[in-house]
C-alpha cells in the first residue's frame, strides 16, 4: 500500500471527514475550513467544494481541516438563513418563527442557527438587515459551516422545507460602474466595465469565512485585466477596498490581499 493510500485511509477515520462523506451521500458540496472558519492556506475555498469521495478525502487530509462547510446554492441544492446571535437575530427570528417552516437546523458556535431550505434559482447570496435584523441569507458562492461536525447541537432533522416567498429578497438592481479615481486614465470598454463589476459584486456580497479567498480571487482577475493594459492598478485597487467595506473587511486587510494578488501577478 503506498503512502498515499495509507494517508487516505487514516484520514476516513476522522470524525470532519466521516461527516462531509455523510453530506456528500446527500448530495451536498463540501469542503474543509479551519477552526478559525478561513479556508486553507492554497485551497480556492467553496470553489473546491465536491461530493466525491476520493476528493473529500485528499482535501480533509489537511492538518487544518478541521470544519466542515457546505457549499450553499447550486452546488448542493440548498440556502441557509444565517440567524447571528451577535447582531440580535434571535430576537427576528423568535419575531418570526411563526412564518418559518419546519426543516432542517442546527445551532452556530457563536449561539446563532443555521435554517437550511431547498435552494431556488432566483435567491441571491444577501448580507445581513437586507431581509431582517441579525439574519443573512447563504445561496450560491457562499458557504454554511455545518456545525454538527463539530459537536453543535442539530436542532431539528425534518427533511428540506421550499423556501419561503417572503425571505425572498426583490431582484438585485445592476452594479453602479466603479467610480474611477484619475482625471487623467479614460473610461475602459463596456465589456471591462462588466468584468470589473462582477468582480466588485463578488466581493462586496461574501459572507464571513470566505471574504479574503473572494477578495484575493477577485483581485489575481484583476491584476491579470491590468496586465493587459485594461485598467491601472490604481483604480483596480480603489474599487476593490470600496467593495471588501461592503463585506466588512478592514481596508488595511484589504488592501495587503490585493497586494498579494498583484505580486503573484494574478496567478
Amino acid at each position: 500500500m503506498s503512502q498515499v493510500d495509507c494517508k487516505l485511509n487514516e484520514i476516513k477515520t476522522k470524525t470532519p471527514y466521516r461527516h462531509a462523506l455523510d453530506l456528500a451521500g446527500r448530495g451536498l458540496a463540501c469542503f474543509p475550513m479551519t477552526r478559525a472558519k478561513t479556508p486553507l492556506a492554497g485551497s480556492r475555498g467553496v470553489h473546491d467544494a465536491t461530493t466525491d469521495a476520493l476528493e473529500l478525502a485528499k482535501l480533509f487530509a489537511h492538518p487544518r481541516a478541521e470544519l466542515v462547510a457546505i457549499a450553499c446554492g447550486k452546488p448542493s441544492g440548498i440556502s441557509v438563513l444565517d440567524v447571528d446571535r451577535q447582531h440580535d437575530g434571535l430576537d427576528w427570528y423568535e419575531a418570526n418563527r411563526h412564518q418559518m417552516p419546519t426543516t432542517w437546523a442546527w445551532r452556530t458556535r457563536s449561539g446563532g442557527l443555521h435554517v437550511a431550505m431547498r435552494h431556488r434559482p432566483e435567491l441571491r447570496t444577501t448580507p445581513l438587515g437586507v431581509i431582517g435584523t441579525g439574519v443573512e441569507i447563504r445561496a450560491t458562492g457562499a458557504a454554511a459551516i455545518y456545525w454538527p461536525a463539530a459537536g453543535l447541537e442539530t436542532l431539528c432533522s425534518a427533511e428540506l422545507a421550499d423556501w419561503p416567498d417572503w425571505l425572498t429578497p426583490p431582484p438585485k438592481a445592476a452594479p453602479e460602474p466603479p467610480e474611477w479615481r484619475s482625471d487623467n486614465e479614460p473610461r475602459p470598454p463596456v465589456h471591462v466595465e462588466a468584468a470589473l463589476a462582477g468582480l466588485i459584486r463578488n466581493v462586496a456580497t461574501a459572507g464571513q469565512g470566505e471574504r479574503n479567498a473572494r477578495l484575493h480571487w477577485s483581485a489575481c482577475r484583476a491584476a491579470e485585466m491590468s496586465a493587459r493594459g485594461e485598467i491601472s492598478r490604481r483604480n483596480a485597487e480603489a474599487v476593490l477596498i470600496e467593495a471588501a467595506s461592503r463585506c466588512g473587511l478592514d481596508q488595511r486587510e484589504a488592501a495587503a490581499t490585493i497586494a498579494s494578488a498583484y505580486r503573484a501577478g494574478g496567478r
